[in-house]
């Protein structure tokens, strides 16, 4: 604790004589040299609280923002020299459709959180600000809530318990996710972006239903906070000119997902956004910031013009619209050495000074697509490559450049057997008998 408080000084010190000195306007623009002539600051969040302190015992800090510091946010973005524009101007400044008189910031919001139909819009009505929020459709008109409020929720009552879980009776990856944060190794957020980068979302739902189960149900373990629109509310904000995007069906990471299931969740996002809003949805929000070369493939062909990322880097005119990056904001971004609001860092935040400095470092949001996911997707599934069949559990032990080395196609008429994937030769199937012949990983080359 007491190093965050002298980390969180000096970052508050240093952005003081950045502001003051003038420093910050000569780095932004650097920045803007840099990015082409014109910034252009996305900035996003999720939450969006009138009681920001009495919300932080029962949320995951990092999603929270008062009412109040979010409308500074605002005020200090214009007074700084942004335009605060609309995701649609910016994808076009970026494409060179159009010229801008300023540097533009967009604001976002992701996953629908009905905090920000009750606190944040009444403030960007009032100040004429545009702002886009991104939907996971699923969650519209329902009563259930995002597996990370779920997993803190649990988590909250698990320690409350001194509640001991049994891991012997969960999913296998269970400790994966909760030893280390039980042990206070690591956040709950930061536990979540390490798991989910290597297990897909129903491991994690399996997972917190399992934790569910051994505590014994009840309405208690199911979080009161972190509920999400309706569509009325939807609808109320799109009739004020507000946008909206998709962020997939259920709050899916795509990444660990075959292609099937991309393309389901991109689209029927979208479709459900369409039908009933009444709008054209153009824009999508990568679920944790994360996106492969697969995911744009299929934004790119079923009409959407821009993709949004959680990395923290500039923007650039002429850059790809579907690694667009942002700039993720909450409430002790803008805390100062006394624990109040300071302009000064909020300011140096949104030029990026302490990237231009080398001071922090963004979590890249490219990832390599999965292919496990689509062996794992069909259970006691075996894998035919070439004349060879091998359960999929044989694959954990060999590398992706040793399953894919194929000379031969391989012809499949049996319906059965889904699609070859990526191009390799790789093929599965729910029923195919197990060959006594059939290679051992370390025979595979």
């Amino acid at each position: 604790m007491a190093g965050k408080v002298l980390r969180r000084a000096a970052k508050a010190a240093a952005a003081g004589m950045m502001h003051y000195s003038g420093v910050r306007k000569a780095m932004a623009a650097y920045r803007r040299s840099q990015s082409g002539g014109r910034r252009i600051l996305i900035v996003s969040y999720h939450r969006v609280v009138s009681d920001f302190t009495g919300e932080l015992q029962r949320s995951i800090p990092g999603l929270l923002i008062s009412q109040e510091t979010f409308r500074r946010h605002l005020e200090e973005a214009h007074a700084a020299g942004y335009e605060l524009a609309s995701i649609s101007d910016a994808v076009d400044v970026m494409a060179g459709r159009r010229t801008a008189k300023k540097d533009l910031c967009v604001v976002t919001f992701d996953d629908g959180y009905r905090d920000v139909y009750r606190y944040a819009y009444p403030v960007l009505k009032q100040m004429g600000v545009p702002a886009i929020t991104y939907l996971p459709t699923a969650f519209i008109d329902t009563d259930k809530r995002f597996n990370h409020d779920r997993l803190f929720h649990l988590l909250r009552r698990v320690q409350e318990r001194r509640f001991h879980p049994d891991f012997e009776a969960m999913p296998g990856p269970s400790v994966d996710l909760l030893g280390p944060i039980l042990s206070g190794h690591k956040t709950v957020s930061a536990a979540l972006d390490d798991f989910i980068g290597e297990h897909p979302t129903r491991i994690l739902t399996g997972i917190i239903d399992a934790l569910e189960k051994q505590l014994g149900g009840g309405s208690d373990l199911v979080p009161e906070q972190g509920d999400v629109m309706s569509w009325d509310e939807v609808r109320t904000m799109a009739r004020d000119g507000f946008e909206f995007g998709a962020h997939t069906l259920g709050h899916t990471v795509l990444t660990q997902e075959p292609t099937p299931v991309v393309e389901h969740e991109i689209l029927e996002s979208k479709r459900t956004i369409e039908r009933e809003v009444g709008i054209q949805v153009k824009d999508f929000a990568y679920c944790n910031g994360w996106y492969s070369d697969e995911i744009i493939r299929v934004l790119g062909q079923n009409g959407f013009r821009s993709g949004v990322t959680t990395e923290d880097l500039p923007n650039r005119v002429g850059g790809d619209p579907f690694t667009l990056k942002r700039k993720v904001m909450w409430e002790n971004f803008s805390l100062g050495m006394m624990g109040d609001y300071s302009s000064a860092l909020t300011v140096c935040q949104f030029d990026d000074c302490f990237g231009v400095l080398g001071m922090s470092r963004p979590v890249l949001g490219r990832r390599p697509h999965s292919l496990a996911p689509l062996i794992g997707s069909i259970p006691g599934a075996n894998v035919i490559i070439q004349d060879t069949v091998l359960p999929a559990s044989t694959l954990t032990k060999v590398t992706p450049v040793e399953v894919v080395q194929v000379t031969e196609p391989v012809l499949v008429t049996d319906p059965r057997v889904a699609a070859v994937v990526g191009g390799t030769q790789v093929v599965v199937a729910s029923d195919v008998a197990l060959a006594p012949e059939a290679a051992q990983p370390e025979e595979i080359q």
